[in-house]
Parts: structure tokens; sequence; C-alpha cells
């Protein structure tokens, strides 16, 4: 049986009896371990080519901050192109980063500026395929295996993190890092393969795809309308913005501190992948006793824990047992966080809100990365470690008071509950904006308990597509309640039907136990007239 004809297995098996995610975890695991060789001749090689902490930060800058660009348009096409194929050109796009990056080094032609430049296409390529990457893999585990693909996906970054550093200073020790850069150019072929290989099913929609423009505005809504996910946001930023130090200043810390050369500075980034790769280990067994906000709260004060340490460390075998604790508190805190992301929304916008979760982690990582190597440019390098590390101490207090929810705390699925609309013709998908009315009759001494009831509901109409939301009581009948939302178009109208969850039915039935007609709300739908 092929990878691309592999059938879902049941959740018993674990993510790993599918052939598909396996050939790409593995394949993933080879490109990133590419990707960390890549990572640790760039950074080696700022150190050469100036001595500034602040350039050196930069090239961590140039990683994430076309991330935080890119990222949205990246998941507002994985949710209405053909994954499979943005993440082929994405990867291409990589490719090509990669072995111009390899050319002009053996040629000796890179300045900072080179460098930074070409970084910075390799980081459009990834921010391109991260939210794909993402939202493809409950297409390929059932739904009570995913905690567990989230944090194989994890581990597999962790296991690369391990080898690919260690490897790529040894690389840049002997060959310099133009070799580094055209392993990991072939690295990525193993991921294209796959990709290739994958036989995708075609969408099942009886609905047309999104328009880009569109879907970058639904996707925008959802995530100012959906407390789940914002929730996650709020604890990224608490959490990136100081955890960055370690990694911006890592290479001064390497290179000044511990005077360490490639190889030794690869060894201690190993380091932190062994951590990590014993964290993701543990968390499979840990996850069932312990909740997510715990777990999330352990990675954050450990993190900041081995900032501190970082600054005042003078010993290479101190700073590796430091990063072995960084790594481990590292991935706790992904692993929770990229769940509560997966968990915190539907099939539909999935890949968008995936990417607003990454959007918000790589701009907090990229303005950290600027602030501490600005304050270690202006002060020293212990300093601004000092600095991160007494502020994330402080900022984990946000996990007190906004817990991220348990996993499948949320039931997201499509509930289909809604009828369908009845109308005399059916409207042409484009023609809008359209105006939905709900009457509902209660009992005037209920009014206001209704109201208080049903304002929450405004934001599952905004987050499915809603441009306003309004309520109003009718002047000459006390307690006819009318609920109005306007949606830009029918098209948009029926897809807020298919978009419509569990959770959603639930809170719905609450609302409408207040209403005591003797039919069910009435609801009409009013269309702007054809030109």
């Amino acid at each position: 049986m092929s990878a691309a004809s592999a059938p879902i297995p049941t959740s018993t098996r674990g993510p790993l009896a599918t052939p598909l995610f396996r050939a790409l975890w593995i394949a993933t695991i080879v490109s990133n371990i590419g990707t960390w060789m890549n990572d640790v001749g760039s950074s080696w090689l700022m150190t050469s080519l100036s001595p500034s902490p602040l350039w050196v930060a930069m090239v961590q800058a140039a990683t994430t901050l076309p991330m935080f660009l890119f990222a949205l348009p990246g998941g507002a096409l994985a949710d209405v192109v053909d994954r499979r194929k943005l993440l082929i050109a994405a990867q291409l796009l990589i490719l090509i980063g990669a072995a111009s990056l390899a050319a002009v080094t053996h040629l000796g032609l890179t300045t900072p500026l080179v460098l930074l430049a070409l970084t910075a296409v390799m980081g459009l390529g990834a921010a391109l395929s991260a939210p794909a990457f993402q939202a493809i893999v409950p297409e390929l585990v059932e739904k009570p295996a995913l905690a567990d693909a989230v944090a194989l996906n994890s581990l597999g970054i962790n296991i690369a993190r391990a080898i690919g550093p260690a490897l790529g200073g040894v690389i840049v020790a002997v060959a310099g890092s133009a070799a580094v850069y055209a392993l990991n150019a072939v690295s990525i072929l193993a991921v294209l393969g796959v990709l290739i290989a994958w036989k995708r099913k075609p969408r099942l929609d009886d609905l047309p795809p999104e328009h880009f423009f569109a879907a970058l505005r639904t996707g925008y809504g959802y995530a100012r309308h959906a407390p789940a996910l914002q929730l996650v946001l709020l604890r990224s930023v608490a959490f990136f913005l100081f955890s960055s130090a370690l990694w911006a200043l890592l290479p001064v810390v390497g290179r000044r501190t511990l005077g360490l050369d490639a190889a030794g500075y690869g060894a201690l980034l190993g380091c932190m992948g062994l951590g990590a790769i014993l964290g993701a280990t543990v968390l499979t067994r840990v996850r069932k006793h312990v909740g997510t906000n715990t777990l999330s709260i352990f990675g954050s004060v450990v993190f900041a824990g081995t900032t501190l340490a970082l600054a005042h460390v003078a010993s290479l075998v101190i700073a590796g047992g430091v990063m072995i604790l960084a790594g481990l508190a590292w991935i706790t805190m992904l692993s929770s966080l990229n769940v509560a992301a997966q968990m915190a929304a539907p099939t539909w916008v999935k890949a968008r809100a995936l990417a607003v979760y990454l959007l918000v982690f790589q701009g907090a990582m990229t303005a950290g990365s600027l602030v501490w190597g600005g304050l270690a440019s202006r002060t020293d390098v212990a300093t601004a470690l000092t600095v991160a590390g007494v502020a994330l101490f402080l900022a984990t207090a946000v996990a007190l008071r906004f817990r991220l929810p348990a996993t499948g705390a949320l039931d997201l699925t499509p509930s289909g509950h809604w009828v369908e609309p009845t109308v005399a013709g059916e409207p042409a998908p484009d023609r809008g904006p359209v105006m939905i009315l709900i009457e509902y009759r209660i009992d005037p001494a209920q009014v206001a308990a209704f109201v208080k009831a049903i304002r929450p509901f405004s934001a599952v109409r905004r987050r499915d597509g809603a441009l306003t939301w309004r309520l109003f009581e009718d002047a000459a009948e006390p307690g006819l309640i009318v609920e109005s939302f306007i949606v830009p178009s029918w098209l948009e109208h029926l897809r807020q039907h298919q978009r419509i969850t569990h959770d959603d039915r639930l809170t719905q039935d609450q609302i409408q136990r207040f209403h005591i007609g003797d039919q069910p709300p009435r609801v009409r739908h009013l269309i702007a007239p054809s030109p």
C-alpha cells in the first residue's frame, strides 16, 4: 500500500500508523535538520561579518519577520487553494533561497545585507508553508489523535534541533557556511518528494471557495471574535516576547562568553534539542494527568529560569545543562500553545487561525529579538538576558488569569442544524448585502435576562462572517425582540450555515429557551435589490 493511498488509522494505533503522516514526518525531520544547520551557519557567519550583537540578533529577525508579514496571507491561501500545491510552491521558494545563499557564500560575495535578504527569502517560503503544514494534520489523523500528532510534529522539530545544530557546527568548522547552505537545499528535496507523491482528496464542498481578500477578512474576523483563539494569542505574546532573548543572544554568548567555535556552538544548540526530545517524550504521558494550563506555567517558569542562568554561566558544561532544561521548557510551552490553537479553530478557517497564531508568535519573536539585541548593544548581553528572564517570570502571571482550555473542551465540528433559507427564487451568489432578522417572543419580565444571554452570541455571528450585529425591541409590542445581522453576500450567508458548530448549537439552545411563541423564532432574509 502506498503512502499516498493509505487509510487513516483508528486513534488507538496512533498517528505514525498512517503511512502518509509517517512519511511526511520523517521527511520534515530531514528538512528541519537542514534548516537548523542553515541557521547555525548564518548566525556564525554573521558573527564574522559583523561583531555587533544587533546585527547578530537581526539574523533571527530576518527569519521571523516574513512569518509576521506573510503568515496570514499564507493561511488565507491555504484555506482557499489546494494546500498540497501551495506547500510544493513554498518549498521550491525555500530551495531557491538556500541554493542562492550557498552559491554567493561559496564565491565570497556574502555581506550582512545579502545574508539577511536571502534568509528573509527562505523565511517567506516558511511563512507560506507553515499554516498549511499545520492545517493538514487533521486531514491525516483522527481527532482523538490530533494532540499526539501535534506533539509528534514538535518532537520531530526537536529531533532536528538536537542533530542539526551539532552537525551544522561541525560542517561549518570543517567546510564553512556555504556547505551547510548547500546541504539545506538538498534536504528540502525530501519534503518535496512526499508532497509530489501525495494524492490528496479533492475538496468536498457544494459552495465555491472564498476569494483571497474575502478569506483574509473572514480570517481576521474569526481571530477578532473567537475568545478561545484570542486567549492563545495573548498567552503567546506573554511568552515569546521575552523568551526570544535566549534565541537572539545565544550566538553572542557562545562566541564571546564561552569562547566556542562553530562546532561548540552547534553542540550547545544540540543540548537544547536533546532537552526538547526528552520533554516531548514525557509530555505524551504527563498530558493525561496534568492540564494544559499547568504545563504551560511550568514551561514558562523554567524557561525564565534558564534565561537568567544563561546570563551568568561561564562554563560550557553548565551552559549545556541549562540548555537541556531550556529545550524541555520550550517544547512544553510550544506544544501547549500549538494544541490550544489547533483546538480553537474549526476546519473551514483552521489555516487562517493557525496563521494568526504564527503571526503573533513570530511577530513577538521578531520584536523581542530587536529589543534584546538593542539592549545588549547599549549595555551587555548579561544585562539583556537578566531583564528578559525577570520579565518572563512576571509575564507568567498572565496564565493565572487567562487559562488555556483543556484539550477537547470545544466541539467545533459543523452541526448543520440551521434550516435552509426559504426564498422565492435562489438569489445570485454575489448578490448582497443580506440582512438576517430573527424574531423572538420573550416574556417581558425575562427580557433583561434574554438580552444578557444573547449578547455573547454576537461574537459567533461576527466570527462566522457577519459585518454588523444589532438587537432591537418592538416599541409597540414589548417582548418582541429582533436580532439582526448583515453579511456581505448571499453566498457568505450560505457559508454561515456550514460554519455553525455543535458548541454554537448548545449556546443557541440556551437562548431559544427564552422564546415563548407557539412556533420557532421567525427568520427573515432581506437582500439588497439587484441594480
